[in-house]
């Protein structure tokens, strides 16, 4: 097995593509993974490569403001945060329909994952497309109201400028917040993990999430795996578990 990266740039969104050599031109199920923030595509390479090694066709696309896409980040704080994931889920559409065009794509075959910011990517994108078939968030958050709600909360105590209306600027958020909207994850199979220790997104919002839908109908495929006194950092252990994760359910 032979696998490949290639560099593609779809709708001036860079993108690599993963795939076995000998699968390049087949009709293979596709996983849409996201990197975290201030990361890059090339930093989630090792779980690509992880993923094509299961017959798995891979796409990394950089989010705005990040690799080739890079910008200044707004004094506003997680503003361009928000931005990118914002960017992410609007751009989610244009990755899948050029696949589909170039007929690569198997709409029952179809996963999204991602690190951190990748994650609340993946929680977001879960309650508005229907045609995503598994999924994965990893040190990511299903509750990204909350989330938002006490960064903003930091940034008043630490008296850092936020603007008034900073709400409605964002007011996208809550109708893309999974925690808000379980119902949407339809019994779809949905592999949750995060550390104990994690300083960045706190641990407390997707055990809180997952205690809430655990015994519910729409998430009998839902998994929590715990990382006891892990971080906000990936192993190659759980790379693989994740790549076992898609390949046993996409």
């Amino acid at each position: 097995m032979k696998i490949i990266v290639l560099a593609r740039d779809i709708e001036n969104i860079p993108v690599l593509e993963v795939v076995d050599e000998s699968l390049r031109k087949e009709k293979i199920p596709i996983v849409v993974f996201y990197h975290g923030w201030k990361s890059s595509k090339e930093l989630v390479l090792t779980q690509a490569r992880k993923l094509a090694q299961k017959k798995i066709r891979v796409i990394l696309p950089d989010a705005q403001n990040h690799g080739k896409r890079k910008q200044p980040i707004s004094s506003i704080p997680s503003f361009t945060f928000w931005n990118s994931i914002q960017s992410n889920i609007a751009e989610f559409g244009i990755l899948i329909n050029f696949y589909e065009k170039i007929k690569l794509l198997n709409r029952n075959h179809l996963g999204v994952g991602g690190y951190s910011m990748g994650a609340i990517t993946t929680c977001a994108l879960l309650t508005h497309h229907s045609e995503i078939t598994v999924a994965s968030s990893i040190m990511g958050s299903p509750s990204p109201y909350k989330y938002f709600q006490r960064v903003k909360k930091k940034a008043q105590e630490y008296g850092v400028y936020m603007p008034k209306d900073i709400d409605g600027l964002l007011g996208w958020i809550k109708k893309y917040d999974l925690s808000l909207h379980p119902e949407k994850i339809d019994n779809r199979p949905f592999f949750i993990w995060h550390g104990t220790k994690d300083e960045r997104i706190l641990f407390l919002e997707p055990k809180e999430f997952f205690s809430k839908i655990k015994n519910e109908n729409y998430a009998k495929k839902t998994k929590f795996l715990i990382g006891d006194n892990q971080g906000h950092l990936v192993t190659t252990d759980l790379m693989d578990e994740i790549a076992e994760f898609f390949e046993k359910n996409i």
